[in-house]
C-alpha cells in the first residue's frame, strides 16, 4: 500500500513536470513554425496543458481500466469548477465577460450532455463517437480563432514571449523530458491508483474522480491561488471552461479512438456524471444572481462547499 501511494505521488510529480516541459517546448516550437501568439494561446497551450489527463486516460484504457479514463475526465471537470474555480473565487472575485454565456458555456454544456447521451445509450464510447468528439473540438477551435480575430474580448492563454528565442537543441531536450515524464508519470499513477483501489476495496472509478482528478488539476489550482494572492487576474472563467471542453472532446475523443472506453462502474453514470452536469449548469445562474457578471466570495464558498459534499458522498458510497 505504501509503495502504491509512493507511485501515485511520484506519478503526479512527473505529470506536473512533464506537462510544464511540454507546454514550453510546444510554444517554442510553434514560434519556430511562425504561428501567431493568438493561435498558440488558443490551441497549442490548451492541447499541451491537457497532456497529463490524455496520457493517464490512454494508459488506463490500454490497461483495461476504462473507469479510470472516464472517471479522470468527469472528476477533472468537476474539480475545475468546484475546486479550482471555487477556491479562486473565495480568494478574490472573478469578473465574467459576455463571451462566457454566448459561446464557451453553451459549448461546454452541449459536449457534457453529448457525453452523457452516448454513454447512456450503450455504456461504451466507441471509436466512431470518439471521432465525432475530436471533430467537434476542431470545429470549436476554428470558431474560437475566428472569434478571437474579430474581437479583443476573447480570452487567450498567456504566452511567454521569451520562448520565441529558444534554440532547437533546447526544444528537442524539453520535448524528450516532457514526453518521458508524462509517459512514466501516467504509468506510475495508473498502476498505483489501481492497487490502492483494490486494497481499499473501492472501485477504480472512485480513485479516478477524486485522487487522480484532483492531482491532474493541481497545476491549475496552484497557478490560480498564487495569482489570486498576488491580486493579479487569477484565472479566467473562459480558460477553465475551455479546459473542460478539451477534457471531453480531446482527452476522451482521442483515447476512445485508440481504445473504446466502456463503463464498468455504474456509479460513474448513476451519480458522478450528474454532478458534472450539475456543476456545468449552475454556472449560468451564478453568473447573474445576485450580482451580475461577478463570481464573488459567497458564490465561491457555495461552489467549493458543493465540491466537498461531492467528495464526501463519493467515499460514503
Amino acid at each position: 500500500m505504501i509503495t502504491s501511494i509512493f507511485y501515485v505521488i511520484i506519478g503526479l510529480i512527473l505529470l506536473v513536470v512533464g506537462g510544464e516541459f511540454l507546454v514550453r517546448s510546444s510554444v517554442a516550437l510553434s514560434f519556430r513554425l511562425k504561428l501567431s501568439r493568438m493561435v498558440i494561446g488558443l490551441t497549442v497551450v490548451s492541447f499541451a496543458t491537457s497532456a497529463p489527463e490524455l496520457l493517464v486516460s490512454i494508459q488506463a484504457a490500454l490497461d483495461g481500466l476504462s473507469d479510470i479514463s472516464l472517471g479522470n475526465v468527469i472528476g477533472s471537470n468537476i474539480a475545475n469548477i468546484g475546486l479550482v474555480l471555487g477556491i479562486t473565487a473565495i480568494i478574490g472575485p472573478l469578473a465574467i465577460d459576455k463571451d462566457f454565456y454566448k459561446f464557451n458555456w453553451p459549448v461546454m454544456v452541449l459536449l457534457s450532455f453529448a457525453l452523457y447521451l452516448v454513454l447512456e445509450n450503450d455504456g461504451v464510447l466507441t471509436r466512431i463517437e470518439g471521432m465525432m468528439l475530436t471533430l467537434s473540438l476542431l470545429v470549436y477551435l476554428i470558431i474560437l480563432i475566428r472569434r478571437a480575430r474579430k474581437a479583443s474580448t476573447v480570452e487567450v492563454e498567456e504566452v511567454d514571449d521569451s520562448l520565441e528565442k529558444t534554440s532547437n537543441f533546447k526544444i528537442v531536450i524539453w520535448l524528450l523530458i516532457g514526453g518521458s515524464a508524462l509517459y512514466f508519470g501516467s504509468e506510475l499513477l495508473v498502476k498505483g491508483a489501481e492497487t490502492i483501489a483494490v486494497n481499499m476495496g473501492i472501485s477504480e472509478g472512485v480513485i479516478a474522480v477524486t485522487l487522480i482528478a484532483v492531482g491532474t488539476s493541481v497545476p491549475e489550482l496552484a497557478a490560480s491561488v498564487i495569482a489570486a494572492l498576488k491580486q493579479e487576474k487569477a484565472i479566467s472563467l473562459g480558460n477553465l471552461i475551455g479546459s473542460n471542453i478539451f477534457n471531453i472532446a480531446s482527452v476522451l475523443g482521442i483515447t476512445s479512438l485508440i481504445q473504446p472506453i466502456a463503463v464498468k462502474d455504474e456509479t460513474l453514470m448513476n451519480v458522478n456524471i450528474y454532478w458534472m452536469l450539475g456543476f456545468a449548469m449552475v454556472l449560468l445562474p451564478l453568473a447573474f444572481v445576485p450580482k451580475r457578471m461577478v463570481l464573488g466570495r459567497t458564490k465561491g464558498i457555495l461552489i467549493f462547499g458543493a465540491y466537498c459534499v461531492f467528495i464526501a458522498l463519493v467515499f460514503l458510497k
